[in-house]
């Protein structure tokens, strides 16, 4: 089931730009319906970085073989990805399960676009990451891909259903809301299923020595100790509109977008309603001297 209209687009909203040492960002779905790329984008355009790590299913390989789709706004992600990476950002490209066809392609560079099957990141603070999209270490779309598909096409069509519930949303001014990341997290399969997939990209990086891991694939934003390990999942820009930031003393930190710009909205409503107020309780108080003149020009005359 789709439909022709594009995602609605959110309010748009003053918030201060920011710079960070490295961003991790994945899940984007680039060539679906359900992509939030107008909220990505106007992440992109106020957040600079030293390094860029796309990390897997950028573009929904999957989803446009059957049914091909690209708005406008999907292609402006793209191009803002390529100037940040003219402009000296160190981009690098891991792709996942739903564009693995990049993997043919793993070794070169496009654009200034690095892309590699992994990477390791050291932090400011002197800490390593392994840094992978995680397909590689879930069951289902390792060993049974077929089953993988046909959760995809369910998944899709929750996702049409989220699109129109915040469509609406929008219509009452409401701030956006994800159906499918609340039906997620209240499903105990999907919360013991996170917890096994967790605890497999901990072991890896232990295994490899490192210090800790991030990741995406699972749609599951989260900075947690697993052992010995630190697991960052960066989320994704389908249903959470998340992503990973590291700031110049080596902190990590997940950035919700849609809290930070539904808090920008009624920032800037409240000030808005200040305004008005302000403005009403001016005109009253010129109308009340104009009557007040009027009043005293009587008396005079």
């Amino acid at each position: 089931m789709t439909s022709d209209m594009p995602p609605a687009q959110p309010p748009t909203s003053k918030i201060t730009p920011q710079r960070y040492r490295s961003i991790w960002i994945s899940d984007v779905h680039l060539g679906t319906r359900g992509c939030q790329a107008d909220m990505l984008l106007e992440f992109l355009r106020l957040t600079e970085s030293e390094k860029l790590y796309l990390v897997g299913d950028i573009i929904d390989g999957w989803r446009m073989r059957k049914n091909f789709y690209w708005a406008q706004s999907h292609n402006d992600v793209i191009q803002k990805v390529l100037r940040k990476a003219r402009k000296g950002t160190q981009v690098i490209y891991i792709p996942g399960n739903h564009d693995e066809a990049a993997r043919e392609y793993l070794g070169l560079e496009f654009g200034g676009i690095k892309v590699q099957g992994d990477a390791v990141h050291e932090t400011a603070d002197g800490r390593k990451f392994l840094i992978v999209h995680g397909d590689e270490f879930d069951v289902i779309t390792k060993y049974a891909k077929w089953l993988a598909l046909l959760g995809d096409s369910a998944y899709n069509l929750l996702l049409w259903v989220n699109t129109w519930l915040n469509r609406i949303r929008r219509w009452f001014k409401l701030p956006y809301w994800s159906l499918s990341a609340y039906l997620k997290h209240k499903a105990k399969k999907a919360t013991e299923f996170i917890g096994r997939f967790e605890g497999a990209l901990a072991e890896e990086a232990k295994r490899r020595g490192l210090d800790g891991v991030i990741c995406g694939h699972i749609h599951h934003a989260e900075i947690r100790q697993v052992q010995t390990v630190l697991y960052c999942n960066d989320g994704d820009w389908v249903e959470s509109c998340t992503a990973l930031v590291e700031h110049d003393d080596g902190r990590l930190e997940i950035l919700d977008w849609a809290k930070i710009t539904k808090r920008a909205h009624m920032r800037e409503a409240a000030a808005e309603r200040l305004k008005a107020r302000k403005e009403a309780k001016a005109a009253k108080a010129a109308s009340d001297t104009s009557k007040s003149d009027l009043v005293l020009e009587s008396q005079d005359s």
